[in-house]
């Protein structure tokens, strides 16, 4: 069970957390998120293991780096995940079967990214920007290209692209206006809120399309950023928080990696017994807005569902790749447990993935 989730405010490369590297970030999330669980528990955690998501750090272990920035001692181990932006939902759901298969101490899970300190990296000294998500003899596009090929495939034109955009921008405004973010962030070198809210908003329908007679523009495409997530997952207690229902990781074809989370949620709610329609909640990445409009259209969902980001998604907040399925879980943490929904409330967190997948995770309030 999910009994805590913080998260960092998300900034784009090169600003505000472009000092801090993937263990400063990380450790800092895990200490707010470790002292709002004691604090809900009652008692003091032992933490058997740290489970970080990352693609693009420097190697070495972040999550171990980061556990022991935190102060949990040499004792504690930490393991990093690397599912490319399903890394955080996927180290959390590691934590929830590692918990289940009989070991029931507490783990803190989650994904932490810093694309501003990542390092430059080259083979025989030619430089190149990711390794390869699949081998020879398969489709492996960039992901705007991919963007682009399955907006053109599915036929989401410019005018969706552009809404959908001005939609989670204005969402996540009216979030910060609200204070919705408030309890689940944990400002840091002076960055208070996610930096990316509304830049640019007014220039949606101006911005060149970044190919030739293409629909996908910057402004539909989520930025490069840094941040992290931590959740603690906990065996069932009396603590209010998130039961974790069902969970999938599925392939998908690597040509069109953007459509993975659908796969991913209809099986992870067939598994939980659950439809679409009994879902209070989704927390989908926004990675582009064309990939994200053609998961909506292949689960049925309107592309103006209020289910949806209702706070705003990626487009709007920041996408730090290898945290941002980790903060998918903690926006459904606020929106359904710090929200006061009634136990029985249903949650979505979903993210498609580079290469060909998707992983979801059905989670549902007890209090």
């Amino acid at each position: 069970m999910i009994v805590a989730a913080r998260r960092t405010p998300i900034g784009t490369r090169g600003r505000a957390l472009a000092g801090l590297d993937v263990g400063a970030l990380g450790a800092a999330v895990i200490e707010a998120a470790l002292t709002d669980a004691e604090a809900t528990i009652g008692s003091p955690l032992s933490v058997a293991d740290v489970l970080l998501g990352n693609c693009m750090g420097p190697g070495g272990n972040p999550a171990r780096v980061a556990a022991l920035a935190a102060g949990l001692g040499p004792e504690i181990p930490g393991g990093t995940v690397d599912r490319q932006c399903g890394s955080g939902l996927a180290a959390v759901l590691d934590a929830v079967q590692a918990i289940r298969a009989g070991d029931a101490r507490p783990r803190v899970a989650g994904g932490v990214e810093s694309a501003s300190t990542a390092p430059a990296r080259s083979i025989d000294g030619i430089p190149y920007d990711r390794a390869p998500f699949s081998p020879p003899g398969f489709a492996d596009p960039e992901m705007t290209r991919a963007a682009e090929d399955l907006a053109a495939y599915d036929g989401i034109d410019r005018t969706r692209q552009d809404a959908h955009a001005a939609r989670s921008h204005a969402r996540a405004r009216a979030a910060v206006a609200a204070g919705r973010f408030e309890a689940e962030l944990v400002p840091l070198a002076g960055l208070r809120h996610d930096d990316s809210i509304g830049r640019a908003e007014s220039l949606l329908t101006r911005l060149p399309a970044l190919f030739p007679h293409g629909a996908v523009t910057a402004g539909t495409s989520t930025r490069v950023s840094d941040g992290a997530a931590a959740i603690v997952v906990a065996p069932c207690s009396t603590a209010p928080g998130l039961a974790v229902r069902a969970a999938s990781i599925v392939g998908c074809e690597p040509s069109l990696p953007g459509v993975g989370a659908a796969p991913a949620i209809l099986t992870a709610l067939e598994s939980a017994g659950s439809s679409v329609a009994q879902v209070d909640a989704f927390e989908i990445v926004e990675a582009f807005a064309a990939q994200s409009l053609a998961v909506l259209g292949r689960i049925g969902i309107a592309d103006d569902d209020p289910r949806v980001c209702a706070d705003g998604g990626a487009l709007a907040l920041g996408h730090p790749w290898g945290a941002s399925g980790a903060v998918a879980m903690v926006r459904l943490f606020s929106r359904l447990v710090r929200a006061g929904r009634p136990a029985g409330s249903l949650g979505v967190a979903a993210a498609s993935v580079g290469g060909g997948m998707g992983v979801a995770a059905v989670v549902e309030v007890v209090r």
